[in-house]
């Protein structure tokens, strides 16, 4: 499970058994846990789903995803040898 930033409480990772799946990325806070589908072309993101979030961690976590967009893409690019 590549952790790719701590922020705010938040965990920001992905599962190493993903790699044939579209590049995303899973948070989790708690009992909070939530998967976005990253649009790369688009540079936008996509709710797979969440669980136990609220309208506020939803809008915080999202927030984080976009202000860190890059990082996440590079690091999901690197660990599944993608360029």
């Amino acid at each position: 499970m590549p952790t790719v930033l701590y922020i705010f409480g938040w965990r920001l990772f992905f599962y190493s058994n993903e790699g044939s799946e579209p590049a995303h990325i899973h948070a989790e806070k708690g009992d909070m846990e939530c998967k976005f589908w990253l649009l790369i072309e688009e540079v936008e993101i996509k709710e797979a789903f969440s669980y136990n979030m609220t309208p506020a961690s939803t809008r915080e976590v999202k927030k984080i995803i976009y202000q860190h967009f890059d990082l996440i893409i590079e690091s999901w690019n690197n660990y599944f040898k993608k360029s």
